[in-house]
């Protein structure tokens, strides 16, 4: 995929989370240059917020790496996506994995977190690798706009399924599982109109760093992917027309990137041969962008 010269239709959605069905164009999830190997042959995955964007090419890339399934979305907003997401993964199982499965749920309230982990494990028997990937975010050009519904909202939905769904999977992954987190490259360089999904994702490089070195003696692995702008959902339902239509403009590389550039950085994390010796790390799939930490 060339750099620069990208621009979208100007283009909104009236709510989140978006809609993927009705974006233009639409975002890429499949890559035809993506070669898979096995990586994941036998293994059981949970992807939050699975049924768009990052989180559908993550699903896709771990469903022709061998890997079963599961992913949430939202109800009421997403069925549509969940269930081309759930048509797409069903198509290229492998024989030896076990049929996917779409899990409706709000994960900002613990007691949805712990029944979506059952569901899982009651269909799997395990959970082998967890991507804790939901998010929201609403743009608010000065912090006395932001209401303490919304910034409840955007933590719960954000940080607090992190550590609900990781304290669920926790309690039944075995040694050699691993868990990554989305996080973001607004962690790292600050977004002066979205302050409060900054701080969450600023929220879980600390969670991922800190579970990471509580669970190393367990034999699991804690790691994080932090995108920089990419094409999804969550722009058209976030930013007016004009910041839509010249999106990912300012990264060195001079586009936006498609998820399926961004999901390899999870089947890397999530294959045991690739990275058994990398925990607590952050990969920042960004578009050029230098982070420091």
């Amino acid at each position: 995929m060339a750099s620069g010269g990208q621009r979208f239709p100007p283009q909104t959605q009236e709510h989140q989370p978006g809609n993927e069905h009705v974006m233009e164009p639409t975002p890429q999830a499949i890559s035809d240059e993506y070669k898979p190997a096995n990586k994941l042959q036998g293994k059981v995955a949970l992807v939050t917020g699975g049924d768009s964007g990052v989180g559908r090419a993550v699903c896709y890339c771990f469903a022709q790496e061998g890997a079963t399934v599961a992913f949430t979305y939202v109800k009421a907003q997403e069925f549509k996506d969940a269930n081309d997401t759930l048509q797409m993964l069903r198509q290229i199982k492998k024989q030896d994995a076990k049929d996917p499965i779409a899990i409706p749920a709000d994960l900002g309230y613990e007691e949805n977190c712990r029944r979506v982990v059952d569901e899982v494990v009651y269909a799997y028997g395990r959970i082998d690798i967890l991507v804790n990937n939901a998010a929201e975010q609403y743009e608010r050009s000065c912090i006395t706009d932001i209401t303490e519904e919304q910034l409840e909202r955007v933590f719960r939905t954000n940080i607090f399924s992190y550590m609900h769904v990781s304290k669920f999977v926790v309690k039944q992954m075995k040694a050699g599982g691993c868990i990554i987190n989305t996080t973001s490259v607004n962690a790292y360089k600050g977004h002066k109109t979205l302050l409060d999904y900054t701080s969450t994702k600023g929220a879980i490089v600390a969670f991922t760093r800190a579970l990471a070195l509580q669970l190393a003696d367990k034999g699991i692995r804690v790691n994080g992917v932090a995108p920089g702008p990419v094409w999804t959902p969550l722009i058209p339902a976030s930013f007016p027309e004009e910041v839509v239509a010249n999106f990912g403009k300012e990264v060195p590389m001079g586009r936006a990137g498609q998820p399926c550039e961004i999901a390899p950085s999870y089947v890397f994390l999530a294959s045991t041969p690739d990275s058994s010796y990398i925990t607590g790390q952050v990969i920042h799939p960004n578009g050029g962008t230098i982070v420091n930490g």
